[in-house]
């Protein structure tokens, strides 16, 4: 059975979400949809399954899909647990990705705001589909980021 559903939010946990939020609004255009969220009481530790939880965040509206879109969640967490290193083929979420129109510039924006390589930037044609340019980054608090440029077959 399919079910009536419509995407909201991806939610990224950040060891410090102001930082992160202001890495996401100046490289990538986010903008943020207010209010800012400070949560904790027992109801909370339910949803989530840990005792003592207490949530600080934003939620960011993904560029080019207006004031209604899909936001990414931003939230610090405390209690906090150990992260595990990033890699592009660990199960679970992979990465975000963000269509540019140069993907060396944003590898330098990326970059410049204290996030970091991943790999190398490549441009491949994939049949069927047309040529991409991307390059797998970091944000700062080294979440992987994709950045890419199509170009559909004629």
């Amino acid at each position: 059975m399919v079910i009536n559903a419509r995407y909201v939010h991806t939610n990224l946990v950040a060891r410090d979400w102001k930082r992160l939020a202001r890495f996401y609004e100046q490289v990538f255009g986010c903008t943020p949809a207010p209010p800012e969220r400070d949560l904790s009481g027992q109801w909370l530790d339910d949803a989530v399954g840990i005792p003592g939880t207490h949530i600080r965040g934003i939620h960011l509206r993904l560029p080019g899909y207006g004031d209604t879109g899909p936001t990414l969640e931003i939230f610090e967490y405390t209690p906090v647990e150990e992260d595990m290193a990033r890699a592009a083929n660990r199960p679970g979420f992979g990465h975000v990705a963000f269509a540019v129109d140069d993907v060396e510039a944003a590898r330098q924006a990326v970059l410049a705001a204290g996030g970091g390589e991943l790999g190398k930037a490549v441009s491949v044609e994939v049949a069927g589909a047309g040529a991409i340019a991307f390059a797998y980054l970091t944000d700062p608090e080294e979440n992987i980021v994709e950045v890419q440029r199509w170009e559909e077959n004629k």
